[in-house]
C-alpha cells in the first residue's frame, strides 16, 4: 500500500506489486491480507486526534483551569480582587471569570490607586475577608511603587498588592495578537493610548475610539497562552490568596 486519496467523492488506495507496478482500488471490501479477507476504511486517527483535543480544549476554562461543567456562581465571598480600571477588569473577566464565578470573588475596580491606603482601610480586611490588589505599572522607582509600599503596610497579613510592569494593561497582551513582534515605544508627550492606536492605523480622536480600539484587542485575547507571563503570575497569585479561608457572605 502506497497511498490513499480521495478522487472523485470516494478513497481510493494504491497498492504495489512485487514489480513496483501500482494500481488503484476503491476502499472497501474485497481485499485479501493473509489469506483472510478483509475490508479496507479511510485512516481516522488524525480526525479521532482532532476531536480528543477539541474535547480536552473545552474542558478547560481560558485560565487554563480544569472546567466545572454546569456548577452555578457561587454566593460571593467576604474577599474581593481589587483592579485599576475597566479594561483590567474586563480582561481578567474574560480569562479568568470562570474560575471566579467557582470561587464566589468579585472583581472591583479601584479608579487608580491614589488613595489605595485609604481604600484599604475602608475594606477593612481581615482573615476571612481578604484583599487583593492588582497594579498597573509597578516598577521600582515609580509613584506606583512608592504608594504601595506605604498601603501594603496598612494590613500587611490580609491585604496582598502585585503588579505588572507594563504601562497599561494593553501591553500585557502578547504584540505578536496584533501582530507586532513588539509593542510600539510612544513618545514622551503623546498620550500612550492614542499612540498604540495610531500605530495600529485605528481611529482615537475620541474616548469612544479609544473604547472600541480596546475591544479590539480584547477580542485577540483567547486563552492565558495570549498574555505576558508577569500579568499570569499577578493574577494567579492573587487569586490563590483571597480564596483562601473565604467563607461566602450570608
Amino acid at each position: 500500500m502506497v497511498r490513499v486519496e480521495k478522487a472523485g467523492g470516494v478513497h481510493v488506495v494504491h497498492l504495489e506489486d512485487r514489480r513496483g507496478r501500482t494500481r488503484g482500488f476503491e476502499l472497501g471490501p474485497g481485499f485479501w491480507v493473509d489469506g483472510r479477507p478483509v475490508t479496507l476504511v479511510p485512516d481516522r486517527s488524525a480526525a479521532n486526534a482532532s476531536v480528543a483535543a477539541a474535547r480536552a480544549a473545552a474542558s478547560r476554562t481560558a485560565s487554563g483551569s480544569v472546567a466545572v461543567a454546569g456548577a452555578p456562581a457561587r454566593v460571593a465571598t467576604g474577599s474581593r480582587l481589587f483592579v485599576e480600571g475597566r479594561h483590567d477588569a474586563e480582561l481578567v473577566e474574560k480569562v479568568w471569570g470562570d474560575d471566579l464565578r467557582v470561587e464566589g470573588v468579585v472583581v472591583e475596580l479601584l479608579d487608580g490607586v491614589d488613595d489605595l491606603a485609604a481604600v484599604i482601610r475602608d475594606f477593612a480586611p481581615t482573615a476571612d475577608r481578604r484583599m487583593g490588589v492588582l497594579v498597573d505599572h509597578l516598577v521600582p522607582g515609580t509613584k506606583e511603587a512608592r504608594i504601595v509600599d506605604a498601603a501594603s503596610r496598612v494590613a500587611p497579613q490580609h491585604v496582598r498588592i502585585l503588579g505588572h510592569p507594563y504601562v497599561d494593561v494593553w501591553q500585557s497582551v502578547k504584540p505578536a495578537r496584533l501582530g507586532w513582534e513588539r509593542w510600539p515605544v510612544i513618545p514622551r508627550g503623546t498620550s500612550w493610548k492614542h499612540g498604540i492606536c495610531a500605530e495600529l492605523g485605528w481611529p482615537h480622536a475620541s474616548q469612544a475610539d479609544i473604547a472600541h480600539a480596546w475591544k479590539r484587542i480584547l477580542g485577540t485575547v483567547r486563552t492565558y497562552a495570549d498574555l505576558e507571563p508577569t500579568l499570569l503570575a499577578s493574577v494567579e497569585e492573587l487569586i490563590d490568596f483571597v480564596t483562601v479561608g473565604d467563607q461566602p457572605l450570608g
